[in-house]
Protein backbone atom coordinates (compact mmCIF):
# COMPACT_ATOMS: atom_id res chain seq x y z
CA UNK A 1 0.00 0.00 0.00
CA UNK A 2 1.57 3.20 -1.16
CA UNK A 3 2.04 6.19 1.39
CA UNK A 4 -1.19 8.92 1.44
CA UNK A 5 -1.27 12.41 2.46
CA UNK A 6 -3.86 12.34 5.45
CA UNK A 7 -6.60 14.37 6.45
CA UNK A 8 -5.68 17.97 8.13
CA UNK A 9 -7.99 16.16 10.90
CA UNK A 10 -5.84 13.00 11.01
CA UNK A 11 -2.73 15.40 11.01
CA UNK A 12 -4.13 16.72 14.07
CA UNK A 13 -4.62 13.65 16.10
CA UNK A 14 -1.09 12.91 14.92
CA UNK A 15 0.06 15.49 16.89
CA UNK A 16 -2.02 15.08 19.67
CA UNK A 17 -1.10 11.51 19.95
CA UNK A 18 2.30 12.48 20.19
CA UNK A 19 2.39 15.26 22.38
CA UNK A 20 1.56 12.48 25.45
CA UNK A 21 5.32 11.34 24.72
CA UNK A 22 7.44 14.41 23.71
CA UNK A 23 7.65 17.36 25.40
CA UNK A 24 8.96 18.79 21.96
CA UNK A 25 7.07 22.09 21.23
CA UNK A 26 3.98 22.30 18.87
CA UNK A 27 6.17 23.81 16.26
CA UNK A 28 8.55 21.08 16.43
CA UNK A 29 6.26 18.25 16.65
CA UNK A 30 4.37 19.84 13.28
CA UNK A 31 7.85 20.08 11.32
CA UNK A 32 8.35 16.62 12.69
CA UNK A 33 5.09 14.70 11.75
CA UNK A 34 5.17 15.81 8.21
CA UNK A 35 7.83 13.97 7.90
CA UNK A 36 6.70 10.94 9.65
CA UNK A 37 5.52 7.89 7.50
CA UNK A 38 1.69 7.51 7.61
CA UNK A 39 -0.47 5.09 5.07
CA UNK A 40 -4.08 4.29 4.44
CA UNK A 41 -4.95 0.67 4.57
CA UNK A 42 -8.11 -0.52 3.26
CA UNK A 43 -10.22 -3.38 5.21
CA UNK A 44 -8.71 -7.00 4.45
CA UNK A 45 -5.36 -5.54 4.09
CA UNK A 46 -2.44 -8.01 5.44
CA UNK A 47 -0.18 -6.23 7.32
CA UNK A 48 1.59 -8.89 9.03
CA UNK A 49 1.76 -12.75 7.48
CA UNK A 50 2.11 -15.73 10.32
CA UNK A 51 5.49 -17.59 9.26
CA UNK A 52 7.12 -14.69 7.43
CA UNK A 53 9.48 -12.36 8.75
CA UNK A 54 7.84 -8.93 10.51
CA UNK A 55 9.23 -5.93 8.56
CA UNK A 56 7.10 -3.64 9.71
CA UNK A 57 5.67 -2.18 13.02
CA UNK A 58 2.44 0.02 12.95
CA UNK A 59 0.79 2.83 14.82
CA UNK A 60 -2.80 3.13 14.76
CA UNK A 61 -4.65 6.68 14.03
CA UNK A 62 -7.90 5.89 12.59
CA UNK A 63 -8.95 2.04 12.23
CA UNK A 64 -9.12 -1.36 13.60
CA UNK A 65 -7.37 -4.44 12.97
CA UNK A 66 -6.87 -8.16 14.41
CA UNK A 67 -4.06 -10.42 15.12
CA UNK A 68 -4.28 -13.91 14.86
CA UNK A 69 -2.56 -17.57 14.12
CA UNK A 70 -3.76 -20.59 12.38
CA UNK A 71 -3.56 -23.53 13.88
CA UNK A 72 -2.16 -27.04 12.40
CA UNK A 73 -5.93 -28.36 11.72
CA UNK A 74 -6.17 -24.80 10.11
CA UNK A 75 -8.51 -23.20 13.13
CA UNK A 76 -8.01 -19.57 13.89
CA UNK A 77 -7.42 -18.42 16.88
CA UNK A 78 -8.05 -14.48 18.11
CA UNK A 79 -5.28 -13.32 19.82
CA UNK A 80 -5.69 -9.68 20.38
CA UNK A 81 -7.44 -6.56 18.52
CA UNK A 82 -5.88 -3.26 17.82
CA UNK A 83 -7.92 0.00 17.34
CA UNK A 84 -6.78 3.88 17.78
CA UNK A 85 -3.83 4.69 19.14
CA UNK A 86 -2.41 1.45 20.15
CA UNK A 87 0.96 -0.01 18.16
CA UNK A 88 1.22 -3.33 16.34
CA UNK A 89 4.90 -5.30 16.68
CA UNK A 90 5.58 -8.89 16.34
CA UNK A 91 9.17 -8.49 18.32
CA UNK A 92 11.54 -10.33 16.28
CA UNK A 93 13.76 -13.50 18.74
CA UNK A 94 16.58 -13.70 15.88
CA UNK A 95 17.33 -11.59 12.36
CA UNK A 96 15.00 -14.48 10.04
CA UNK A 97 12.28 -14.74 12.60
CA UNK A 98 8.60 -15.74 11.32
CA UNK A 99 5.60 -14.42 12.87
CA UNK A 100 3.07 -16.95 14.86
CA UNK A 101 0.72 -14.36 13.86
CA UNK A 102 -1.00 -12.61 11.43
CA UNK A 103 -1.82 -8.90 11.80
CA UNK A 104 -5.17 -8.08 8.92
CA UNK A 105 -7.24 -4.63 9.06
CA UNK A 106 -10.82 -5.33 9.57
CA UNK A 107 -11.65 -1.74 8.86
CA UNK A 108 -9.94 1.33 6.73
CA UNK A 109 -7.06 2.60 8.51
CA UNK A 110 -4.51 5.23 8.57
CA UNK A 111 -1.07 4.30 10.43
CA UNK A 112 2.24 5.25 11.17
CA UNK A 113 4.59 2.48 9.88
CA UNK A 114 8.00 1.75 11.04
CA UNK A 115 10.66 -0.16 9.30
CA UNK A 116 11.93 -2.48 11.52
CA UNK A 117 15.08 -2.95 9.44
CA UNK A 118 15.73 0.25 8.44
CA UNK A 119 15.98 4.05 9.78
CA UNK A 120 14.02 6.60 7.28
CA UNK A 121 16.35 9.28 6.28
CA UNK A 122 13.68 11.99 6.13
CA UNK A 123 13.86 11.45 10.69
CA UNK A 124 17.00 11.25 11.12
CA UNK A 125 17.08 14.54 11.85
CA UNK A 126 14.51 14.15 14.43
CA UNK A 127 16.94 12.01 17.00
CA UNK A 128 14.29 11.97 19.65
CA UNK A 129 11.31 10.50 17.51
CA UNK A 130 13.06 6.91 18.19
CA UNK A 131 12.56 7.80 22.19
CA UNK A 132 8.84 8.87 21.11
CA UNK A 133 8.22 5.55 19.30
CA UNK A 134 10.10 3.29 21.96
CA UNK A 135 7.67 5.29 24.91
CA UNK A 136 4.50 4.09 22.63
CA UNK A 137 5.37 0.71 22.00
CA UNK A 138 6.50 0.46 25.56
CA UNK A 139 3.17 1.84 26.39
CA UNK A 140 0.84 -0.72 24.30
CA UNK A 141 2.72 -3.87 25.60
CA UNK A 142 2.26 -3.10 29.40
CA UNK A 143 -1.58 -2.74 28.66
CA UNK A 144 -1.32 -6.25 26.34
CA UNK A 145 0.36 -7.72 29.45
CA UNK A 146 -2.22 -6.52 32.09
CA UNK A 147 -5.27 -7.81 30.48
CA UNK A 148 -3.34 -10.88 29.42
CA UNK A 149 -2.52 -11.47 33.29
CA UNK A 150 -6.65 -10.63 34.28
CA UNK A 151 -7.85 -13.02 31.64
CA UNK A 152 -5.60 -16.15 32.99
CA UNK A 153 -7.65 -15.80 36.19
CA UNK A 154 -11.21 -15.05 35.01
CA UNK A 155 -14.18 -17.04 34.60
CA UNK A 156 -15.97 -16.91 31.37
CA UNK A 157 -18.80 -14.54 32.28
CA UNK A 158 -16.23 -12.22 33.98
CA UNK A 159 -14.19 -11.96 30.71
CA UNK A 160 -17.38 -10.46 28.97
CA UNK A 161 -17.45 -8.18 32.03
CA UNK A 162 -14.08 -6.82 32.01
CA UNK A 163 -14.06 -6.41 28.07
CA UNK A 164 -17.69 -4.81 28.21
CA UNK A 165 -15.97 -2.21 30.40
CA UNK A 166 -12.37 -2.08 29.81
CA UNK A 167 -13.11 -2.13 25.25
CA UNK A 168 -16.60 -2.40 24.52
CA UNK A 169 -16.24 -0.61 20.98
CA UNK A 170 -14.91 -3.90 20.00
CA UNK A 171 -18.89 -5.38 20.67
CA UNK A 172 -19.78 -3.20 17.51
CA UNK A 173 -16.60 -3.27 15.31
CA UNK A 174 -15.81 -6.71 15.24
CA UNK A 175 -17.25 -9.73 14.50
CA UNK A 176 -19.11 -12.14 17.08
CA UNK A 177 -17.24 -15.01 16.27
CA UNK A 178 -13.37 -13.33 16.00
CA UNK A 179 -14.73 -11.65 19.30
CA UNK A 180 -15.83 -15.19 20.83
CA UNK A 181 -12.28 -16.62 20.03
CA UNK A 182 -10.34 -14.21 21.36
CA UNK A 183 -12.81 -14.39 24.75
CA UNK A 184 -11.90 -17.67 24.65
CA UNK A 185 -15.74 -19.03 24.17
CA UNK A 186 -17.76 -20.10 21.29
CA UNK A 187 -20.26 -17.74 19.72
CA UNK A 188 -23.27 -19.20 21.09
CA UNK A 189 -21.54 -19.06 24.75
CA UNK A 190 -20.27 -15.33 24.18
CA UNK A 191 -24.47 -14.60 23.15
CA UNK A 192 -25.26 -16.58 26.15
CA UNK A 193 -23.83 -14.78 28.47
CA UNK A 194 -24.13 -11.06 27.05
CA UNK A 195 -27.99 -11.96 27.66
CA UNK A 196 -27.21 -12.97 31.20
CA UNK A 197 -25.96 -9.74 31.67
CA UNK A 198 -28.32 -7.89 30.11
CA UNK A 199 -26.11 -6.22 27.65
CA UNK A 200 -28.18 -7.02 24.35
CA UNK A 201 -27.42 -3.25 22.97
CA UNK A 202 -24.10 -4.12 22.32
CA UNK A 203 -24.67 -5.47 19.08
CA UNK A 204 -22.17 -7.66 17.31
CA UNK A 205 -21.28 -7.20 13.49
CA UNK A 206 -22.32 -10.39 11.65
Amino acid sequence: MKEERISSAALDKLVNVIKRYSELDEKSLREMVDHIPVQVFRKGAVLIEQGNVPKQCFFILEGCARKFSVDVEGKEVTSDFFTENQSITIFSESENFESPYSVVCLEDSIMIVGELDEQDSELEKYPEFESIVLKMMQSGMGELQDTFASFIRMTPEERVKYMMGKRPELFTRVPQHQLASYLGLTPESLSRIKGRLGQNYLKAVD
